[in-house]
């Protein structure tokens, strides 16, 4: 689906929380979207783990890709926006979610799906040296890193679960599995407080416990853990066990930000739902998933009731938008309980009993119905865009689809045509005028330069997106060697109600504000409209107190040093087409909305500089090279590339301006991927900048411990303007 929207937007609807029920609630939503309404999911990253799968993957047989849900591609197809952070209190009269870091997003309607965590907050030490099952994703990123190590050599392998439950039990049997086939046996050890393990289910114990044998796992039950520390786990009355990993899986607690609301909790701090998922004595707020607590048909905690409540939330929230009739959640009385046995064996409980099935059978039962269930987030169905009514003109239905950020931009030969027929600049206070950066202008004797740039809305979320826009417009200015002065900003929405755009305009300026005032600038005025999708624009100055650094001052045997990687383009194109994997592309977000005026001044010393944009690597380069009447060598290995580009660039895809970007800018050398990136329109792009051959090494050094990834990617030299691949 694309950035536009033809229809004027009217609620705001705030999913909080990546969780199963809103994962599904929102692929119902792309296949039938309710007109008028902005969605809005916020999550802490681009993906949510699927619990059943993680045993799976703690033991080796799943990879972390296998058991995440993309929640950037599952936006891109249901037509909604993410917000990357993690909620921290919500204020359901002013109805506003506040978000670390970014500030308070407002809600007509919201759902919350943010699950449970399993720190053991009531065990000394825990929270300094345990960590808890829950949430799934930092928990699977604290055992990849404690696996290199073991593999390393740094560490010796001795775990401790504290908690024989089900979830205790299956991590327990996963980590040693782990463990045992990287030369570790017997490391293991599960700690209950009751006598029988996963003591909901009949009959469970004595399977559990063969396989704990089985795979070298000790069990110590009934007993009471009075502390964690760093070696170990001290038990009341018992050895101590020795642990360098101790993972907590002894029941789940709410979150603190939401047992702190206002809400209506239960005992534990759970917010009580009613039957229509609906939060008791709110028609504006829902909650479902481990977090809520069903109080018309209590139910434990499992992934199972959130599965089976989807439906239920889509069309109760369908109908709280639309004035529709709510249906009644009711939860199932029993289910089938599959649990892993690290190993590719499984076990099965139903009815009150163990299923006798081959265990390895069971498996392969388990892992079709969570393959199934993964299929959902990565195989959508096609939606298919309305024909035009009408005749179309030749050449109109095989457009590319027209990609945002800089591969919007007008093609770096047409603009050359348009720009060649302007009259020479007539007044003496307009030092430099179109061919570099930007304007340098003599105000009474200080010199300014001024430019402008605009970016087509790429994100939905407009406060990052202000962001992006500002350090990409802000780069002409540092690219000059100016310190950034003032901004004029120019922002288009789409159509919505007033208060919408009070809120969507809110969260532009605190973006744009935020880089503009962190660079020592002032926002001094601007502009909006409606129209048919987001831009956001800004005209800056800055002050100059040396020369400016221009196109024009490469010489021979200058390195060429890059600041940022390339691939923007590649990325945003694909991620349109939801072909984009939704970590590279949170990554990418990442590092376009950081500022780089510490990047500038590092390179204040530098012979010539640009910061790379619309015409890509290679175009930025040409222009340098014509400027300077010099060649240029690039060194394709030393290029650094965002994560995912390279693959994508492989597999064919392209920005809309690449082919107009190579024919401008000619580079002689083997065609390849990376060939095809030169090429690629950045977006919030680094600089390109050509220093003296000693000083290169050393400018990198700096670079890189201020946090940016740059890399010396080739050398000039003598002869005419051209670029080739050393």
């Amino acid at each position: 689906m694309g950035m536009t929207n033809q229809t004027t937007l009217t609620r705001d609807l705030v999913l909080v929380g990546g969780g199963h029920a809103h994962a599904l609630m929102l692929r119902m939503w792309g296949m039938k979207p309710v007109q008028g309404v902005q969605v809005t999911l916020i999550n802490p990253g681009p993906t949510a783990p699927y619990s059943g799968m993680l045993p799976g993957h703690i033991a080796g047989h799943y990879t972390r890709d296998d058991l995440e849900i993309d929640l950037v591609k599952l936006a891109r197809f249901a037509g909604v926006r993410v917000i990357f952070g993690a909620a921290d209190r919500i204020d359901a009269e002013r109805k506003v979610i506040h978000v670390t870091g970014l500030g308070e997003v407002a809600y007509d309607l919201a759902s919350l799906d943010v699950g449970l965590h399993a720190q053991v907050q009531h065990i000394p030490g825990f929270k300094a040296h345990g960590i808890g099952a829950k949430p799934l994703d930092g928990y699977a990123d604290r055992w990849a890193a404690y696996v290199q190590q073991v593999t390393a050599g740094a560490k010796q392998g001795q775990v401790a679960v504290i908690g024989g439950g089900v979830a205790g039990c299956e991590l327990a049997l996963a980590m040693a599995y782990k463990l045992q086939g990287l030369g570790r046996q017997n490391c293991v050890t599960l700690i209950e407080a009751q006598t029988k393990l996963a003591s909901a289910i009949p009959g469970a114990d004595r399977i559990l416990r063969e396989e704990m044998l089985r795979l070298g796992v000790t069990v110590v039950s009934s007993v009471e853990v009075e502390a964690v520390t760093a070696a170990a786990v001290k038990l009341r009355g018992y050895s101590d066990v020795v642990s360098e990993f101790t993972v907590g899986t002894a029941g789940g607690f709410a979150h603190e930000w939401l047992a702190a609301s206002d809400l209506p909790k239960d005992r534990d701090g759970f917010v009580q739902v009613d039957d229509r998922l609906l939060v008791s004595g709110r028609q504006d707020l829902f909650a479902v998933g481990d977090c809520a607590a069903l109080m018309a048909s209590p139910r434990p905690k499992a992934g199972v009731f959130a599965v089976r409540a989807a439906p239920v939330l889509y069309n109760n929230i369908s109908a709280a938008l639309t004035g529709g009739e709510m249906k009644a959640f009711q939860p199932q009385a029993d289910y089938l309980k599959l649990m892993s046995l690290g190993s590719k064996d499984a076990m099965a409980a139903k009815w009150g009993r163990c299923l006798s099935m081959p265990k390895v059978k069971l498996w392969r039962w388990k892992d079709h119905i969570d393959q199934s269930f993964m299929r959902k987030f990565s195989e959508f169905p096609e939606m298919k865009l309305p024909e035009p009514a009408g005749p179309v003109a030749l050449g109109a239905r095989d457009a590319q689809m027209l990609c945002g950020g800089c591969g919007a931009k007008v093609a770096p030969g047409q603009l050359s045509t348009a720009l060649a027929e302007m009259p020479p600049v007539q007044r003496r206070d307009v030092l430099q005028g179109v061919g570099d950066d930007a304007a340098v202008l003599d105000i009474g004797g200080q010199k300014q330069v001024m430019s402008v740039d605009h970016l087509r809305g790429f994100v939905m979320d407009h406060g990052l997106m202000g962001r992006i826009a500002t350090v990409h417009a802000l780069g002409d200015v540092w690219a000059m060697g100016a310190k950034p002065q003032s901004a004029l900003l120019s922002v288009t929405l789409p159509r919505m109600t007033p208060a919408l755009q009070a809120r969507a305009m809110r969260e532009v300026l605190d973006g744009v504000g935020d880089v503009v005032r962190g660079a020592g600038a002032e926002i001094v005025g601007g502009h909006s409209t409606m129209g048919a999708e987001l831009t956001i624009g800004l005209t800056v100055t800055g002050l100059l107190e040396d020369d400016a650094i221009t196109l024009a001052g490469a010489k021979a045997g200058d390195v060429l040093i890059l600041t940022r990687p390339i691939g923007s383009g590649t990325l945003l194109a694909a991620e349109m087409q939801g072909k984009a994997v939704g970590r590279d592309v949170a990554a990418l977000y990442e590092v376009m909305a950081r500022p780089q005026g510490d990047a500038a001044a590092i390179l204040q010393g530098a012979h010539a500089m640009t910061d790379v944009t619309g015409f890509g690597l290679a175009g930025h380069l040409m222009m340098m090279c014509r400027a300077s009447g010099v060649a240029a060598e690039i060194c394709l290995a030393d290029v650094p590339v965002y994560a995912g580009a390279e693959a994508l660039a492989d597999a064919g895809q392209r920005s809309t301006i690449y082919e107009d970007n190579r024919l401008a800018a000619p580079v002689f050398g083997p065609d390849s991927a990376m060939m095809a990136l030169l090429h690629d329109p950045q977006t919030s792009g680094g600089f390109l900048a050509a220093v003296a051959a000693d000083e290169g090494i050393a400018l990198v050094a700096q670079l890189r411990a201020a946090g940016h990834d740059a890399a010396v990617i080739g050398e000039v030299s003598a002869g005419e303007p051209s670029i080739t691949l050393s």
